[in-house]
């Protein structure tokens, strides 16, 4: 069984404001490499990350970052 797995809509969100990664990494204080990462999935931001890209891109956490899958069973 695969557990959960963190997705985002950052591409997405940047094409439509017309903001590079470069802008982005440059407004959240991070490279653009790790902005590349996070949005292929290969890296899952912190907390305090993903609130700055949420900032940057003016939209809730929520709206960029979803989980999929389900939490195991307690």
């Amino acid at each position: 069984m695969s557990g959960p797995s963190l997705q985002n809509n950052i591409r997405k969100l940047r094409f439509e404001r017309n903001m590079t990664q470069e802008e982005l990494a440059l407004r959240t204080g991070v490279s653009r490499q790790t902005i590349m990462s996070i949005e292929r999935g290969q890296t899952n931001p912190s907390v305090l990350l993903a609130y700055k890209i949420s900032a940057a891109l003016d939209t809730n956490v929520t709206e960029v970052f979803q989980m999929e899958g389900a939490l195991a069973p307690v």
